[in-house]
């Protein structure tokens, strides 16, 4: 799935509040691919990193899986399509979510 291109629904835009979870701000704009499951049994969730600003929809490209040890699921990272991040970079959007789970950046 690395490469694909994939259209994201925005649940949690760039700037808001996790609805259960008060105190978990989202400097990126995260959502689901409609279609697609994840073995939580929801639509599998997606990061979008180098967009700066609260989206809706947002098109673009998966470069990279987020494997969680201690999780049922994983995360895909989408960016726009010609766009790169390395590790670390990705690493560093995420953590404000990530440093909750044992998880891995596979790229």
């Amino acid at each position: 799935m690395i490469g694909d291109i994939v259209t994201v629904t925005v649940d949690r835009p760039m700037g808001s509040y996790h609805p259960e979870h008060r105190d978990m701000y989202y400097p990126v704009n995260y959502g689901y691919i409609e279609g697609i499951m994840a073995p939580d049994g929801e639509e599998q969730d997606a990061y979008i990193i180098g967009v700066d600003r609260p989206v809706e929809k947002f098109t673009g490209r998966i470069i990279a899986i987020v494997h969680r040890f201690d999780d049922v699921e994983e995360k895909w990272v989408v960016c726009p399509d010609g766009v790169t991040f390395d590790k670390s970079e990705i690493e560093k959007q995420i953590e404000f979510q990530e440093r909750f789970f044992d998880s891995e950046v596979i790229m």
